[in-house]
């Protein structure tokens, strides 16, 4: 994780971004120290990213990396603004130990458009990532990459989109909304007993949860989603990230996780 030490909405990368709505620098702050206290209220450990001034989105940790079986894929981001924060993001794991780092050849956006299940990755093309980092993935990790189709600019990240509930047992929520028809089949079959969210659950991130395969950290404006999963046998921890969506982000936008 990285605090918003500098979060700001300076500039218009997505359709949830307007700069001229304020931002209150102390409650981003506040919400994410809620999060990260969840996150360790769970048992998990949160290492952290120092923020660098000028990069307002860093508090997106989700998009600098993808990290599986301690191989790290580096992120190289779509929009100049943000690209600086791949270098960064790289220097933290050369740093903490991690010694198979890559530098990407093509555009992606890191667990943006990345989400690992027990039996793929799966990886979100039509906004940010180039599909050419599709198999460059595959590649580097060694898993099946399987490529889905993202076409509601709302929802221009993977991870906006779908949330891995269980990667042990390949269980996934989604919008079937923001993938291309042939996407939504692909998704059909891979995973017939998905949990499938609604509009309003997904206008609110509630799919840009962390799940450890009980507890699923979600906005907690998603209120119908938080009664599926619950029903599912999973134990929903609602968070407040409001200020932080201005920059287009939530739960799992602010948490990249060290998979080991």
């Amino acid at each position: 994780m990285c605090p918003p030490a500098h979060f700001d909405v300076a500039y218009a990368i997505n359709p949830w971004m307007d700069p001229a709505k304020p931002v209150d620098p102390a409650l981003a702050l506040a919400q994410w120290e809620d999060l990260r206290a969840v996150h360790r209220s769970l048992g998990h450990t949160v290492e952290e990213l120092a923020p660098v001034r000028g990069l307002p989105d860093m508090v997106f940790t989700a998009n600098g990396a993808t990290v599986v079986d301690g191989r790290v894929f580096g992120a190289r981001f779509a929009h100049p603004e943000r690209e600086p924060e791949a270098e960064a993001h790289l220097q933290w794991f050369a740093a903490h130990g991690f010694g198979h780092l890559h530098v990407p050849v093509h555009i992606n956006e890191g667990e943006g458009d990345f989400a690992v299940t027990a039996s793929y990755v799966l990886a979100g093309r039509g906004f940010r990532t180039n599909p050419l980092a599709h198999g460059e993935a595959q590649e580097f990790f060694g898993r099946p990459v399987i490529g889905l189709e993202l076409i509601d600019p709302r929802y221009y990240h993977l991870d906006l989109a779908l949330a891995v509930l269980d990667d042990a047992a390949d269980e996934v929520a989604y919008y079937p909304p923001a993938f291309s028809p042939g996407s939504r089949e692909v998704l059909r079959r891979l995973f017939p007993h998905a949990l499938v969210a609604d509009d309003e659950d997904a206008a609110v991130f509630g799919l840009n949860a962390v799940s450890d395969g009980l507890h699923v950290v979600l906005p907690q404006a998603a209120a119908g989603l938080t009664a599926a999963l619950r029903e599912r046998g999973f134990e929903p921890v609602g968070v407040d990230l409001g200020e932080l969506l201005k920059g287009g982000g939530a739960v799992k936008c602010c948490t990249q996780e060290l998979r080991d």
